[in-house]
C-alpha cells in the first residue's frame, strides 16, 4: 500500500484553509462567532501557552453555527476536487490510504470520490471538538498501526518533514512540492 498526506501533497493548497475561506464567504455571521476564540488562542499559540491541537479545536468553533455542514462540505468539494494533483491520479491504487491532520469530516467525501481509505483528525462537525489527538507526525504512525496493524507501507508521500515518522516506516518516501517528487531527505 501507499500512504499519502493530503494537503499540499496530493491537493493544493490546504483544504482546511480553503474550507474556512468558503465558510467566510458563505456564512460570514457564523464565522464572526469564531473570531474571538481564534484571536485569543492564536495569540496563546504564538506565545507557546497552548498547543496546536487546542488551537485547531478553537478555530473550528464556527462549525457550531452552520446549519448543514455536510451540504457545505459537498458544495465545497464540488468546486475543488479538480485540484487533486495529476501525478497522484496517474498512480492511484485501490489500497491507497490518505493520512492527514485535516478533519475527517472534510476529507471523507473526497476520499470516497477517489475510492481510497482515510485516516484523519477526528473533529466533531457540529461542535468543532477534537476527539483524540491531531493526526500529525508520529500520531500518523500510531493511527495507521491501530487501524491496520499488519500494514506494510510501500511508499509514503508528504510535503512536510514533520511526517518523518511515516517516511521512516515506508520502504520508500518522497517529499512533494506540487508535481515535484524527490526522495525523502536522509536524517
Amino acid at each position: 500500500m501507499n500512504c499519502y498526506d493530503f494537503d499540499k501533497t496530493i491537493f493544493n493548497p490546504d483544504s482546511s484553509v480553503l474550507f474556512t475561506y468558503y465558510c467566510i464567504a458563505h456564512h460570514p455571521v457564523a464565522m464572526l462567532h469564531a473570531v474571538p476564540a481564534a484571536v485569543h488562542y492564536g495569540l496563546k499559540y504564538l506565545f507557546k501557552k497552548t498547543d496546536f491541537s487546542t488551537l485547531k479545536e478553537k478555530l473550528y468553533v464556527f462549525l457550531r453555527y452552520l446549519d448543514d455542514v455536510d451540504g457545505d462540505v459537498k458544495r465545497f468539494w464540488d468546486k475543488r476536487s479538480g485540484r487533486i494533483e495529476k501525478w497522484y491520479l496517474a498512480q492511484k491504487r485501490e489500497d491507497d490510504i490518505i493520512i492527514s491532520a485535516s478533519p475527517e469530516f472534510l476529507l471523507k467525501p473526497v476520499a470516497e470520490m477517489l475510492k481510497v481509505r482515510l485516516i484523519a483528525t477526528k473533529i466533531d462537525k457540529h461542535t468543532g471538538k477534537m476527539d483524540g489527538v491531531n493526526c500529525k507526525g508520529a500520531e500518523k504512525v500510531k493511527r495507521l498501526m491501530l487501524e491496520y496493524p499488519e500494514a506494510v507501507v510501500d511508499a509514503f508521500y508528504s510535503d512536510s518533514l514533520s511526517d518523518t515518522p511515516m517516511a521512516e516506516l515506508a520502504k520508500s518516501a518522497y517529499i512533494v512540492n506540487k508535481s515535484d517528487l524527490r526522495p525523502w531527505p536522509k536524517t
